[in-house]
C-alpha cells in the first residue's frame, strides 16, 4: 500500500450551511495529531472530528469503483478524505486494523456515514443514496502516534486479529439495520469503536437487553 493524497481543507459555504469536506491534495508534509491534521477544517463537530475520529481515511481502490461503475473519475479527497491510499479497499477493512505510515499510526475505528453534506458537494442530492448502497464508506481513524505525513509515503497494514472483530462495512450496515441482533450489537460494542459510535449503540443493545 502506498498513500497517494493527503488531503486538507477550509471551511466553504455549501448550501445554507458551511463545511469542511472539500478537501485539496498537499504537495508537502502535513502534520497529523491527536485531533486531526493541521490546518484542516472541521465544521459539524457533533458527527465528525474528535480523538476518535481525528482522520478519514479512503481506498484508491474505491475510487477505482466509483469510475468502473459509475463513469466518475474524482480527485483525491472529494469525499473529504484526509488520506487517500493506493492498494486499500473500504470492503476488507475492520475495526482496529492498523496503519504506519512514516512515524504515524491510525486504528480504524468507524465507518463514515453519508449525509445531506455530501450531496452538496456532490451537486446531486441523491448522491448520498449511491454512496450508502455501494458500501465504499471509507473509514475514520484515531492517532495513536502522531507526525508528518506527505504523499507517496508506503503504508504498512496491521490487521487486528481478535476473534471477533467486526468489519466496517458491516458496522456501516448496522446503522441502517432498524433490528439488529443482540450478538452483532454486542460484537460491534466489543470492538474500539469511537465513542461516537457507541453513544448510539449502547442504548440500542441496552433495549434490547430490556
Amino acid at each position: 500500500m502506498r498513500l497517494l493524497s493527503v488531503n486538507v481543507g477550509s471551511a466553504v459555504r455549501l448550501g445554507n450551511s458551511v463545511s469542511g469536506i472539500c478537501k485539496e491534495a498537499q504537495s508537502g508534509s502535513v502534520r497529523v495529531m491527536k485531533l486531526g491534521l493541521q490546518n484542516d477544517a472541521i465544521c459539524d463537530k457533533k458527527y465528525h472530528g474528535g480523538p476518535d475520529q481525528a482522520v478519514y481515511v479512503y481506498g484508491g481502490d474505491d475510487y477505482d469503483y466509483w469510475e468502473q461503475a459509475h463513469g466518475l473519475a474524482l480527485e483525491p479527497g472529494t469525499f473529504g478524505d484526509n488520506l487517500t491510499i493506493e492498494g486499500l479497499s473500504s470492503l476488507h477493512v475492520h475495526v482496529g486494523d492498523r496503519l504506519q505510515i512514516g512515524d504515524v499510526e491510525l486504528e480504524a475505528t468507524a465507518p463514515r456515514i453519508p449525509c445531506a453534506t455530501l450531496g452538496k458537494r456532490m451537486k446531486d442530492p441523491k448522491f448520498p443514496v449511491a454512496f450508502r448502497k455501494s458500501q465504499r464508506c471509507g473509514f475514520y481513524c484515531r492517532v495513536l502516534a502522531e507526525g508528518e505525513l506527505s504523499a507517496d509515503t508506503a503504508v504498512i497494514f496491521t490487521a487486528n486479529e481478535a476473534p471477533h472483530r467486526i468489519a466496517i462495512v458491516d458496522m456501516f450496515e448496522l446503522y441502517y439495520d432498524p433490528k439488529p441482533s443482540r450478538e452483532r450489537m454486542q460484537q460491534v460494542l466489543d470492538a474500539p469503536i469511537a465513542i461516537q459510535a457507541r453513544k448510539q449503540f449502547q442504548p440500542k443493545l441496552d433495549e434490547l437487553n430490556g
